[in-house]
Formats: C-alpha cells, sequence, structure tokens
C-alpha cells in the first residue's frame, strides 16, 4: 500500500511539507492539470503557459529525483476535470492506504482538500506549508486584539523572528524601514539592468500550442514568451537581480518610464509564488549583499520587506478574514471597468501603456498596478470584487491569497481601512511626478478641466467630494479636504462637471464582454 502525494500547480518546491519524510519506494506524487483550475476565471494565456510548463518541467524534476510520479494532462481523454475527480481516479490506479498533502493557497481548494477523507473513505493527512514563515494560527495570534492591523508591526515581528538585518537584536542602521529614501523617479539609462530570457524548450513550446489552440479567447499574448519555467533557471534570474539590479531597487522602485517594463525589479515573484523559489533564501542572499557592501540598506530592506513582511502580511489577512472578505465594497462602487483593460487601447498614455505592458507580459510592477492601473479602478467606482477578479486573471504572479487583500483591500478600500489608512488616490500630479508617462499623453497633467485636461484630475477631486460622507474624518485625507474646501463654488463645479461628463462617456464606450 502506497501513499499518494497530489502536488498542486503552486507547489513547485523539491522540498514540500508533504514530501519531507516520503520515502519514494512507497510515494506515489500526484500532479494534475484541470480544466477546472484553467478556467475559474479567464486566465493570462502567459499565466497558464507558464503554470503549465512549469508543472511539467516540475514533474521531470522529481522523477530525475527517483519520485514516481502520476502526472494527468489536460488534454488527456479522461481526464476528469477537477482535482477531486483525479483523486478519485488516482485511489482507482493505485493501492493506496493515506494521502498527505500540503495545504492550499486558496479557500475553494482548501475546502476540496477537507471534503477528500469524508469522500473517499481514506486518511488524509494536511500539512502546514512551510515554504511561509507565519502559520494562520500564529498570525491570528499577532493580529488578536489590535485596533488595528498595521503592516509595519507585523513586519518587524518577522524581522525579529528571522534576524534580517537585526544587529544585536536592533534593527540595522537605526531604523525598521527606509521607504521615505525609495521614492525617486528614474531618468533613462543605458546601464540599466535586464532580467533573462529564456527561449522555450520543446515542453513549452508544446504548452504554448497547447494554450492556444484551447484559450484562445483568453486575454493577453504569448508572443515572445521567455519566463523560466523550471527551478534552475529560476534560480539563475535570482542571481542575475541579486548582482546588477538589487543595488539601485530601492531608489527607483516606484519609478516607471515609457517603454521599460521592469527597471530594476526582480521579477521574481511569479517564481516564489509557485514555489520554484525560496522566498526566505532569497532574503538571507539579499542580505548577505549588503553585509558584503555591494547593495545598499535601502535597496535591501526594501526588498526584504516586500518578502517577509508584505506578502506574509496579505496571506495572514487572507485567511483571517475568510471566504466573505470578496465581497466587501465600503465605498458602494458598482462600475464596470471599461473595456480597455483588455485592450490597452485609450488615449492615456500612463493607463495605455501599463495595459499593454501588461497584456504582453502578464507583468506590470507594483506602483504601476496600485497607482495607475488601480488609482484609475478606485477613481471612476469600479466594482472591486470585479477589478480583484481582472488582477487575478491578468499577472502571472497572481494566487487569490496574495492577490485578493492587495486588491480589494489595499488598491480599492473595499475594506474600509483594514489594509490601509487611506484610499490609494491621486491626480495625475502623481503620475507625473514618478514617471516620464504624462510627457507622452494628448493630456495636460496640469490641467483639471477643458477638453485636454487629465482625466485622473477632476476625478481625484470628484473622488473626494463624492465620499465625503466616509471619508471626511481620515486624518490622512484632511490636507486635501481643506484644499478643496478652500476653492470657489465656481470651481469645485466645473471639476465635478468635468468628472461626470467623463464618466458618462466611459460608461458610453461600454464594459468589456466576455467572449464566452
Amino acid at each position: 500500500m502506497a501513499t499518494l502525494v497530489p502536488v498542486l500547480g503552486d507547489q513547485l518546491s523539491l522540498d514540500l511539507a508533504s514530501l519531507a519524510d516520503a520515502d519514494p519506494a512507497d510515494t506515489i506524487v500526484l500532479m494534475m492539470e484541470v480544466a477546472e483550475e484553467t478556467a475559474y476565471v479567464r486566465h493570462h494565456r502567459t499565466k497558464l503557459a507558464y503554470i503549465l510548463s512549469a508543472m511539467r518541467h516540475h514533474a521531470d524534476a522529481l522523477t530525475a529525483r527517483g519520485w514516481r510520479v502520476d502526472y494527468v494532462r489536460l488534454d488527456d481523454p479522461q481526464n476528469s476535470g477537477s482535482f477531486t475527480g483525479e483523486i478519485a481516479r488516482a485511489l482507482a490506479r493505485h493501492a493506496v492506504e493515506r494521502i498527505v498533502v500540503t495545504e492550499a493557497g486558496e479557500w475553494r481548494v482548501a475546502a476540496m482538500l477537507d471534503s477528500w477523507q469524508t469522500l473517499f473513505g481514506v486518511p488524509v493527512e494536511i500539512r502546514t506549508d512551510t515554504r511561509f514563515l507565519a502559520t494562520h494560527a500564529e498570525f491570528a495570534g499577532w493580529a488578536d486584539g489590535r485596533k488595528q492591523l498595521t503592516m509595519e508591526y507585523f513586519y518587524r515581528a518577522m524581522r525579529a523572528r528571522t534576524g534580517l538585518l537585526m544587529t544585536d537584536g536592533k534593527p540595522e542602521g537605526g531604523r525598521w524601514n527606509f521607504d521615505k529614501e525609495n521614492r525617486k523617479p528614474a531618468e533613462r539609462d543605458l546601464l540599466m539592468p535586464r532580467p533573462l530570457s529564456f527561449a522555450p524548450d520543446a515542453i513549452t513550446t508544446e504548452v504554448i500550442a497547447l494554450v492556444e489552440r484551447r484559450f484562445a479567447a483568453n486575454p493577453g499574448s504569448l508572443d515572445g514568451f521567455d519566463y523560466a519555467v523550471t527551478a534552475a533557471d529560476a534560480e539563475r534570474q535570482a542571481a542575475a537581480f541579486l548582482a546588477h539590479a538589487l543595488p539601485r531597487f530601492g531608489d527607483y522602485e516606484d519609478a516607471m518610464l515609457t517603454g521599460e517594463r521592469f527597471l530594476w525589479h526582480s521579477i521574481l515573484s511569479p517564481y516564489i509564488n509557485s514555489g520554484l523559489l525560496d522566498p526566505l533564501d532569497l532574503c538571507r542572499r539579499a542580505e548577505a549583499e549588503y553585509r558584503a557592501g555591494r547593495a545598499p540598506l535601502n535597496s535591501v530592506e526594501g526588498y526584504i520587506r516586500q518578502i517577509i513582511g508584505w506578502r506574509e502580511y496579505m496571506r495572514g489577512i487572507y485567511w483571517r478574514e475568510g471566504p466573505g472578505y470578496v465581497d466587501r465594497n465600503f465605498l458602494d462602487h458598482r462600475r464596470a471597468l471599461p473595456a480597455f483593460y483588455w485592450t490597452g487601447e485609450t488615449d492615456m498614455h500612463c493607463l495605455s501603456e501599463v495595459l499593454s505592458q501588461t497584456l504582453a507580459t502578464a507583468h506590470a510592477h507594483h506602483i504601476q498596478r496600485l497607482m495607475v492601473t488601480g488609482n484609475f479602478a478606485l477613481l471612476i467606482g469600479a466594482d472591486p470584487k470585479q477589478v480583484h477578479l481582472w488582477y487575478l486573471e491578468i499577472y502571472l504572479d497572481a494566487y487569490e491569497w496574495v492577490e485578493l487583500p492587495n486588491t480589494l483591500g489595499m488598491s480599492q478600500f473595499g475594506d474600509g481601512g483594514l489594509l490601509g489608512s487611506k484610499p490609494y488616490v491621486s491626480s495625475g500630479a502623481y503620475i507625473n511626478r514618478m514617471s516620464d508617462y504624462c510627457r507622452h499623453c494628448r493630456y495636460d497633467v496640469n490641467r483639471r478641466t477643458g477638453e485636454d485636461a487629465c482625466p485622473f484630475n477632476a476625478l481625484y477631486w470628484h473622488f473626494l467630494d463624492r465620499h465625503r460622507a466616509k471619508l471626511g474624518d481620515n486624518r490622512r485625507l484632511a490636507m486635501p479636504y481643506r484644499t478643496w474646501d478652500r476653492q470657489s463654488d465656481e470651481e469645485r463645479a466645473a471639476t465635478r462637471a468635468q468628472a461626470d461628463a467623463f464618466l458618462a462617456a466611459l460608461d458610453d464606450g461600454g464594459a468589456y464582454a466576455d467572449p464566452r
């Protein structure tokens, strides 16, 4: 009798908890490509190709290490289309005495795992995912009794636990956070590093053909697919980032430039979230770059904070708040996202640039997501659940546990301030300060009203005005509300009219129609 170990598509780690003490001689590793997972949202085609190719390469890596892998392909005629259906088929194929699985990353998959023991009458052991620093219980323990779940304090606890950038129990440099030093706009630099590019091998080429054939109606493009799909290549990408981009990552992590998709960002989050790279290992290696004098403290601290602070915090919030979190809509926003979120076709250069990049590569960095696509969606009053689903389907690194709190909570303020102390909204001035986008736009970032006025400007004040009952007492918004109040009645009326006209035109342009 054997142990069945299902390995899911975001569990592509050779040291996965469910394999930790397993004997390859009496273990069957089950890997499943199933229709249910490829279609619960309309995933970007690049995202589908990446996950399927990485899974197939991981199966080969496991086999090379002596594991017996039962691999079910998406186009297998007998494929049931679901994890639970494939567990049933595997139990019929193999003499299995128990199932050992690493806990799921998302609520809906966790519910499936919880049902297996009752459904199949086989003992099911669900193990804690040791790739994270904080268990669900540990995060809940940290959060209990706190009036506000401030990420900064959670991050400090993670720093103390790991010892990262700590000396004699105190934070390196005398400060926990160097974020204020990481907000510099960037100029074009001929020496700007470029991420490594990986030509598709035979496995990836086969997967790309499958995705093109089966998911032709899905958003995005597969042209020029060059992501790493093995742990070895992901490691090469990590080494390149640490050596060449990390030193200037901190200074320019919020910067945006036309035509520059990556700047000094790592492009490692897809590999971390799918399991090809170990997040804590990356943090320790980044710290080593600082200790060796090859990277400055603000860069290394900023990078580490994103991983052991923000990433872990998002996961903790996701599991603590429960499945009902997805339906929160504090501002009662109901507008559908405009169709150009799926085409990139808009005269607003910042949105066109970020959306076109996203549709081409399934990637945009965090400020592009937060302060361009997210900012605009919040200003127009887009339904936060629809915004969440768009981010989930469109980005390569988007898994619901990390994407939902980031999008619905932080970006769209749907939770009313659980994650963010204020809505992340801005006029065109912020985008102009942190990018060169406005220089290439037909709209004038310095104008609020008129035919050529930047839409972000009137929309920003319109947002504050219409939500004053809910946001007027927010201390972090006191200054903009005072500014609004100092304007004349005529100025405020013109701003409202400008925003109303833009929103009416936006609605006339239509929302995206799902081709299915």
